[in-house]
């Protein structure tokens, strides 16, 4: 089994080219995982400690976790992957269950910042946008999809979000090996890089 990390920014568009691939690439082929989905359990903290957590910040994952999983698929195990929710801020008590496939894409923030997840990695993508545009697009998430206010999206992005993107974001492009400018609205590059992993990955 390869292993796809499709890294880059809060809003950058890396989610809509990690589904764009994993389409083109089929179900029966792809195991798609989300470093969301391995914060780690804060359970034992108050709804109001766990809404001032970093949740940018590498120690924030339960890498450990995502590690083992990855190891797990790639031996031909199924994996029972947690249910991040992000109106309380913590998992669930659910898991999904996960079969291994020929390929699996991991996409988050960090997968590239990471040096024990990196490892992990058969090939790397760094999705790229603008500041601008990845905030609007993190505002408008934020409020559609996590039951977020205005205020508090911005609060987060000026405290967190931007300082970590820069601290750890940012510097893992380096580790890439290719990266997308213009985000998931790059529709020519993501296409050129759906036929280079469907003929590097799954035919080599």
């Amino acid at each position: 089994m390869k292993i796809i990390g499709i890294a880059g920014g809060s809003g950058a568009g890396k989610t809509t080219v990690a589904r764009t691939i994993a389409e083109k690439l089929g179900k029966e082929n792809v195991a798609y995982l989300s470093q969301d989905w391995y914060y780690m359990d804060r359970s034992q903290m108050t709804f109001e400690e766990r809404e001032k957590e970093n949740l940018d910040h590498p120690s924030a994952f339960d890498s450990q976790l995502l590690i083992s999983h990855l190891n797990q698929l790639r031996n031909g195990l199924t994996i029972e992957v947690p249910v991040y929710d992000y109106s309380i801020h913590n998992r669930t008590s659910c898991t999904r269950t996960m079969s291994p496939k020929s390929v699996a894409i991991l996409e988050g923030i960090l997968v590239l910042a990471i040096e024990e997840v990196r490892s992990m990695l058969d090939f790397k993508i760094f999705v790229d946008a603008d500041p601008d545009i990845r905030l609007i697009r993190r505002i408008q998430r934020d409020i559609s999809e996590r039951g977020s206010t205005l205020d508090n999206t911005i609060k987060r992005y000026l405290t967190t979000v931007k300082p970590m993107h820069e601290a750890f974001v940012e510097p893992s492009k380096r580790f890439a090996d290719i990266v997308i400018p213009r985000g998931g609205q790059n529709e020519m590059a993501t296409e050129l890089l759906e036929n280079l992993v469907e003929h590097y990955i799954l035919h080599k």
